[in-house]
């Protein structure tokens, strides 16, 4: 078993030199993810994100917990005029009028998506036929944006009506929740996620 040091040295780049980063990466980047609410959760999390830094967000995720009803769907579905007031006035989120409609308006539409679908990881691992796509980078300049995938995945839901869900921010979620796995081939999670 490597030490934590060997660890983290042997991780993608982009983690190392921030332990909540480090954490994120060591425990969650890259796993396999086919639980609804933590699908939606990241849902929210990655169109929240788009024009600042991941980290950012991270450190608003408790937050974003406790502001979003612990990223159940259906509760946020409802949010009506009072709960947007009150989350404008919320300091641990990103107070952007914008996104924070479209997370409502995305967990309606994630919603609609469960009842077509029997529920939204059907849908989503649908695109991959329930594999996740195993990449083989070596550096991280070799990572993609975007892709195909990502693009027509964002496609897809954009005429679904979902709302802060380009294919760059597709691109961050299907990463986020293991569709596919871009840890580095140097890196120990690597492994681990694709044997997951």
């Amino acid at each position: 078993m490597p030490t934590t040091a060997e660890t983290h040295s042997a991780s993608c780049p982009w983690c190392q030199g921030d332990s909540l980063y480090q954490c994120y990466h060591d425990t969650e980047w890259g796993l396999p993810c086919r639980n609804d609410r933590t699908l939606f959760e990241f849902l929210v999390l990655e169109s929240a994100q788009a024009g600042l830094a991941w980290i950012t967000i991270l450190r608003k995720r408790e937050n974003y917990r406790q502001a979003f009803a612990g990223f159940d769907p259906g509760r946020v579905s409802r949010f009506d005029e009072k709960d947007i007031a009150r989350l404008l006035e919320d300091a641990g989120i990103v107070r952007n009028r914008l996104k924070i409609v479209s997370a409502i308006n995305n967990a309606q539409r994630f919603l609609e998506v469960q009842q077509e679908r029997g529920s939204f990881s059907n849908y989503l691992w649908g695109f991959v036929d329930g594999q996740p796509t195993q990449n083989h980078w070596r550096a991280i300049n070799e990572v993609p944006t975007n892709t195909a995938l990502s693009s027509q995945i964002s496609r897809d839901m954009k005429q679904r009506g979902f709302q802060f869900f380009g294919s760059t921010i597709c691109y961050a979620y299907l990463q986020a929740t293991g569709v596919v796995n871009d840890h580095l081939v140097t890196c120990f999670r690597r492994r681990e996620c694709e044997e997951y």
